[in-house]
């Protein structure tokens, strides 16, 4: 009788060490995706995103989205834990930190309110991670098309509005308007520990505004 327990309570562990085990929760690490646009207006303008990269950074509840091209760079800090955070703007020179509060995050984010991920019979392999394809429409109309990886999890879900309810983690994807296409795809995933400066608030030599003077397009004399 003993000897069918230990049998059966191997045979569990085994189970458990194959499956329960192989998914990893990422707590702290890099993903950086090569980026394209493409206009469905024939607006030549989206060349100038050509060659752009976004990299993740997260850290725990923290997290930074760095958007690079050759017009400039565009970079989101949050702090899941307050809420809060915000976007540093460095184009043609100009170097711009727009605040962000809850409430804010939130209307900035919106149009990812509630989505829903409606499983496609699809798949395909990046990076050496089996991804599934999913779809989703988003409160604008358009439309959010996504390869995510059940092995790989983050934490930290509020990084991103628009892959909170993803079950796993997206490493292709695109995002279609009634004018574009944005095209995001994984070049390096990497598990490297970062350092916590990384996600702080730049003291100086950025303009600071508001989010809602941001979008009202009021300057800070401050």
């Amino acid at each position: 009788m003993k000897h069918l327990q230990w049998e059966i309570l191997g045979s569990l562990f085994f189970f458990c060490s194959t499956f329960g085990f192989s998914q990893k929760t990422i707590s702290e690490g890099t993903v950086m995706y090569d980026m394209e646009m493409q206009s469905k207006t024939g607006n030549k303008s989206a060349n100038g995103l050509t060659g752009s990269k976004t990299t993740v950074y997260l850290k725990g509840g923290f997290s930074r989205v760095e958007m690079s091209s050759p017009l400039g760079t565009e970079t989101t800090l949050f702090n899941a834990k307050t809420g809060t955070g915000a976007i540093l703007k460095e184009y043609s020179g100009q170097k711009l930190m727009v605040t962000l509060t809850k409430k804010n995050w939130d209307a900035r984010n919106a149009k990812y309110e509630g989505i829903i991920f409606e499983k496609v019979n699809e798949t395909k392999v990046i990076e050496g991670y089996n991804c599934n394809k999913a779809v989703a429409k988003l409160k604008d109309g358009g439309m959010l098309t996504v390869f995510y990886t059940p092995d790989l999890v983050p934490m930290n879900k509020e990084y991103s509005q628009a892959f909170k309810n993803l079950p796993g983690f997206p490493l292709e994807y695109e995002i279609e308007t009634d004018k574009s296409i944005f095209k995001y795809r994984v070049a390096r995933v990497d598990f490297s520990p970062i350092a916590t400066t990384r996600f702080d608030l730049p003291k100086t030599g950025y303009r600071v505004m508001t989010y809602d003077e941001n979008k009202s397009g009021k300057q800070d004399d401050n």
